[in-house]
């Protein structure tokens, strides 16, 4: 399976609930474009966008659960693989 350049998005309520999880996604993704709006953030990237637990983590100063990105998610495009430590956005190829 190969990786598509394909791009994929992912867009949250702008809210200080995920002011962390826009920096630790900005920071782990240099090709991401972080569009804000008066209500949300849109963050597309070519190919992959990967949300890693750790580096929210370490911007929250607390443990977090992926899922609780849930709460404050809008929409998002892209195939989702996700574990307790990454939630990967891509399109897969054959």
């Amino acid at each position: 399976m190969t990786r598509s350049t394909q791009p994929v998005f992912i867009a949250l309520q702008a809210n200080n609930d995920t002011l962390a999880i826009i920096e630790a996604i900005r920071e782990d993704n240099p090709n991401a474009q972080v569009n804000e709006y008066p209500a949300m953030v849109k963050i597309d990237c070519p190919g992959r966008l990967v949300i890693r637990r750790e580096s929210i983590e370490e911007r929250m100063g607390r443990s977090f659960d992926l899922r609780e990105m849930q709460i404050n998610l809008i929409s998002l495009a892209g195939e989702v693989d996700e574990s307790e430590d990454e939630f990967i956005l891509e399109w897969k190829t054959a």
